[in-house]
């Protein structure tokens, strides 16, 4: 079984590697935005892990 890998483009959280896009964390939790329930991808797919790496 290969490791799986999370690909992601957001550059401002803590956890973005840079030198290849990916999250550094193993795991992340998918969260739908608060109040949101649209069924919508922008509305439902949020990361509950991001942490901004300018704090």
């Amino acid at each position: 079984m290969s490791d799986q890998k999370i690909k992601c483009t957001v550059e401002s959280c803590l956890y973005h590697n840079c030198d290849n896009s990916m999250c550094d964390l193993k795991q992340i939790e998918v969260q739908a935005c608060p109040g949101c329930s649209g069924g919508t991808p922008k509305d439902e797919s949020m990361c509950g892990n991001y942490k901004c790496k300018n704090k």
